[in-house]
């Protein structure tokens, strides 16, 4: 199983605790193997490929989790939208995704408050990191958005790169959400209340011309 890179210093910190606390006590070790553990768990990367229903046009999630918001909205970027709103519980996997291949054009750190990450308002108050970018059916924005036990917001990318469908591009430490404006020319495939993977399951497709 591969593990998330931004969780290896934690783990390394923790592998090496455990094997320090065998020189006084091997209670401490026992003690220690248990967060260890845990912290492997919750890094776990998976390989994730889009499903066989998807077909090569079709925007990806970029999280593991529910459906909590689907909704038009307006963004400053991407102008006219689809908001689609993921919401990562603990026991998600947490290695976000972009949706569909790009141009990063800006990404924007906002800081703010850890509120319930799935409250709508979440989106508006909360620590988050915005990758904008420009794909072949118009732009986008994808949001990474801190909730009340997360603490770290991690992103992998940078402006100018280019990245794939499906690609890892970041994660988010605990519970939290992404949210995902699509273009005017790709329509929703998801409902609230459905259960979506990264880089698996698919939650837009192109409109007919």
């Amino acid at each position: 199983m591969r593990i998330a890179r931004a969780g290896l210093p934690s783990i390394f910190c923790l592998a090496f605790m455990a094997a320090g606390g065998y020189i006084v006590s091997w209670v401490i070790t026992v003690i220690l193997l248990f967060p260890l553990a845990l912290s492997l768990w919750f890094y776990r990367d998976p390989d994730r490929a889009p499903a066989s229903e998807c077909g090569e046009d079709a925007w990806l999630s970029p999280a593991d989790g529910r459906v909590v918001e689907v909704e038009e909205a307006f963004d400053q970027y991407a102008g006219k939208t689809t908001k689609i709103g993921i919401f990562m519980n603990g026991f998600d996997v947490h290695v976000n995704r972009f949706p569909s291949e790009g141009n990063v054009e800006e990404i924007v750190y906002v800081p703010g408050k850890k509120w319930f990450a799935i409250a709508p308002k979440a989106s508006e108050i909360n620590e988050r990191l915005y990758v904008r970018a420009q794909t072949p059916f118009g732009k986008t924005t994808v949001v990474q958005i801190a909730g009340i036990m997360a603490r770290r917001i991690a992103c992998y990318t940078k402006s100018g790169a280019r990245l794939a469908r499906g690609e890892r591009y970041g994660m988010i430490k605990l519970g939290s959400k992404v949210d995902v404006y699509l273009p005017d020319s790709v329509a929703p495939a998801v409902k609230t209340g459905d259960r979506v993977k990264a880089g698996e399951s698919a939650i837009g497709v192109v409109k007919d011309q």
